[in-house]
């Protein structure tokens, strides 16, 4: 089967796993590797360097929730607004999505641990900067900018590594990978409050530094990529991906998820002082939404192994939404409800440790890296905008954040309808391959990525062509089959 078109089987190992297509990367034509390759192995090795990094980078920025608390009550940042503080918080996002392409460039270029390392000495460099910040621009330019940046690197090098380790037990790999960040946001939403209160800020920022540099620095000694086996292509702009429809569905799933992550995520522990409950309780909900995440994302990748990465996805997504709905909106102002509530937390960040196993399933392992250098690009504007607009909508009262919410459960939903709409594409082609896969075989295996886009092109107009088409996808979008 072409690699570019990764059933969800039991074991779909593909000739992406030998780098024999798709690629405009060297690949090492010694059979010695294929052959000392195994199930994970020294892939487990990496699953927990990544854990550790995702806990440190994007465990770290969870925490900022805890900032935003502080400054929006503190006062002790000049020229500063609720708006300017959100838009710290979402460019801490979106500049790590920016500086993508660039990251993507240097992995090829330079290789996986320089592009980590690069992250890791710009991330210890912005929370040393915000320990001196005075006034509003210095956060911006700090806890802002330079952070998202040393996140960019540090995300962009390891997110495509954990797939390459892995065929059967693939989401569930990837899903322990980003569990991290979950367990990371628990242990520094505690730990961060309890420095600022018993430490001060400035040096709540120091303590933060030193721990980001020594584990990340630690884990990048220890990382290995399997790009030139699997022949992955690090282009930063595959402007041909933008030809495929199930390009734009996987673009729109994350698209509008992150708008509700980002509202859910920067606000729970301000809106639970809005409610009425103490800055503790407030973080303790963050903690909580945090664990969840770090509990339930290795379960939602041993899950969609099983059932299906496409399945998994749409119908956690789904679930976020009414989650968001029915218990954030009208059970949270009891704590017992918000607590209900912040345990649903995995599922509101399911994009994360279902994004590279559902991009591998769409595009396959050699175009992922690409695909997903575009990826982050896209999801800029909801990453540096989400919050701003749930702060713009922010009324006063304990019912202040009722249309932030009521914006989140929409965005999940909408998500969930990109993704459902994915999942039929990828069960028409699924029934196309079996009828043409005998036919075709030959001319889609190339070694031309160009070439590989082109070829499945023209199976997707012959599709498309098709007089019940629409019908297609609305029935597709109602059959239960793994996938």
């Amino acid at each position: 089967m072409p690699n570019y078109l990764l059933t969800s089987g039991a074991s779909p190992v593909t000739s992406s796993e030998k780098g024999s297509s798709l690629s405009n990367s060297p690949v090492d034509s010694d059979s010695t590797e294929d052959e000392e390759f195994r199930e994970g192995g020294y892939g487990w090795i990496v699953v927990a360097a990544v854990l550790l990094i995702n806990a440190h980078t994007w465990g770290l920025n969870s925490s900022y929730a805890i900032f935003l608390a502080y400054y929006l009550r503190s006062g002790g940042i000049d020229e500063s607004s609720p708006l300017a503080f959100a838009f710290v918080g979402g460019l801490s996002i979106s500049f790590a999505f920016i500086v993508s392409p660039l990251a993507t460039v240097c992995i090829g270029k330079l290789g996986t641990g320089t592009t980590m390392r690069i992250g890791v000495v710009l991330e210890a460099v912005s929370f040393v900067g915000a320990s001196f910040s005075t006034h509003i621009w210095h956060l911006v330019l700090s806890q802002g900018v330079c952070f998202g940046a040393g996140l960019g690197f540090c995300f962009t090098a390891t997110v495509g590594i954990v797939p390459q380790w892995f065929t059967k037990r693939r989401s569930f790999a990837n899903a322990i990978s980003t569990s991290g960040s979950g367990f990371g946001g628990l242990i520094y939403s505690l730990a961060t409050n309890a420095m600022i209160s018993n430490l001060g800020l400035a040096w709540a920022f120091r303590i933060l530094a030193i721990l980001a540099f020594v584990v990340n620095g630690a884990c990048s000694l220890v990382l290995r990529d399997r790009n030139k086996q699997v022949g992955a292509v690090h282009v930063a702009f595959h402007m041909d991906l933008f030809k495929h429809f199930e390009y734009w569905l996987f673009l729109g799933w994350g698209f509008f998820i992150l708008i509700g992550y980002v509202i859910v995520v920067f606000s729970l522990t301000d809106y639970a002082q809005v409610v009425g409950f103490s800055a503790t309780q407030g973080s303790l909900v963050s903690a909580i939404f945090n664990l969840s995440q770090g509990l339930g994302r290795p379960v939602i990748g041993l899950v969609s192994d099983r059932v299906g990465r496409l399945n998994i996805a749409g119908l956690g997504t789904l679930v976020a939404g009414l989650a968001a709905y029915f218990l954030w909106i009208f059970a949270s102002k009891a704590y017992p409800g918000l607590i209900v509530y912040a345990v649903f937390g995995m599922f509101a960040g399911v994009i994360w440790p279902c994004v590279a196993p559902v991009g591998a399933e769409v595009l396959g392992l050699q175009l992922l890296p690409s695909a997903l250098s575009i990826y982050w690009l896209v999801l800029v504007l909801p990453a540096t905008f989400a919050e701003v607009i749930a702060l713009r909508l922010k009324m006063s009262g304990v019912d202040g954040y009722v249309n932030a919410q009521l914006l989140a459960g929409s965005m999940y939903i909408a998500s969930f309808i990109s993704v459902w709409m994915l999942r039929s594409w990828k069960l028409q082609q699924l029934e196309a391959l079996d009828v043409t896969e005998a036919q075709t075989e030959v001319g889609t295996q190339t070694p031309d990525p160009a070439k590989g886009l082109s070829s499945r092109s023209e199976r997707d107009v012959s599709i498309s062509q098709s007089p019940s088409i629409l019908r297609a996808y609305i029935a597709g979008m109602l059959t239960m089959r793994r996938v």
